[in-house]
């Protein structure tokens, strides 16, 4: 498996990272499996959040014993100090550990998002005195939003950003560019989100994975072409969509991975043409 470096900070993280969906609405026995054949394959970069169902409370377990071999990621959605404290600790307590190797600011959308955060009595104030207290070690943030993940950066120095790096979107508008060119020029460690994702899905369409929000690309070449394309940008590790069948495909590219050539680059913007992009 290969790894690349959490910045300066010496950690080293597999390239693919296991999204803590993937145990959601799981049996406890299949949790405890599907963690631990990642951990065999080489994963130990593990992410997760309050709003993926039960997640937490399956992925607590499973980590029991090897906690020590993972770099847990959580996240909160709130954005107030107050609220964000509250969903700290419940989460330090479903997922049974003493602190988060990375605590993410979750989802930042809209410029008020970014305002509140950095405001007074805002997330941001939870996020610092967590560190100090030990309970994090590093500061970090995922979005949705070029605009306001730009404002953001440049309020405080967040160690890493986790966005949405996909292929469709880049051919399409170019959505994520402006992130990886202000990350780089910050240093900021970029982790990447939604790199499987195909097109959306229509209000009346039925969804064939349900943990998706999106129609995944249930095509093991386009797929496995689209995870190295994510990865052939200066990316640290990329989570896969919440389905072992993803996160093994994407374990046989991370074993010997080569970048994409221009060749297959070109081939798969030829395949996203007619496709609606996840993020307009």
């Amino acid at each position: 498996m290969e790894k690349r470096p959490y910045g300066s900070s010496g950690e080293m993280l597999s390239v693919v990272g296991f999204g803590g969906i993937m145990v959601m609405n799981e049996t406890q026995e299949a949790a405890n499996n599907y963690v631990a054949e990642a951990i065999d394959m080489g994963i130990n970069y593990f992410d997760v959040a309050p709003s993926y169902g039960n997640a937490e409370e399956r992925l607590g377990p499973a980590l029991a014993g090897k906690r020590d071999k993972v770099f847990l990621a959580c996240k909160t959605e709130r954005r107030t100090k107050i609220e964000s404290e509250e969903a700290l600790k419940k989460s330090l307590q479903t997922l049974k550990t003493n602190y988060f190797d990375l605590y993410q600011l979750h989802s930042i959308s809209t410029l008020e998002d970014v305002y509140t955060i950095i405001g007074p009595a805002g997330a941001l104030e939870t996020l610092i005195k967590a560190k100090e207290n030990g309970l994090i070690r590093h500061i970090g943030f995922s979005a949705h939003n070029e605009e306001a993940a730009i404002l953001l950066m440049d309020q405080f120095p967040f160690e890493s950003v986790l966005f949405p790096l996909n292929w469709v979107n880049m051919f399409s508008s170019g959505f994520g560019k402006k992130i990886i060119e202000e990350a780089e020029k910050k240093k900021i460690t970029m982790l990447a989100l939604k790199s499987m994702a195909k097109t959306v899905i229509e209000q009346n369409q039925k969804r064939n994975f349900e943990k998706c929000w999106y129609e995944p690309i249930n095509d093991k070449t386009l797929a496995q072409l689209a995870f190295r394309y994510t990865l052939s940008h200066p990316v640290t590790a990329a989570i896969t969509p919440g389905y072992m069948m993803f996160l093994r495909w994407a374990v046989e590219i991370a074993e010997n991975f080569k970048p994409i050539t221009k060749e297959e680059e070109n081939e798969l913007r030829k395949e996203s043409k007619g496709l609606k992009p996840i993020f307009p």
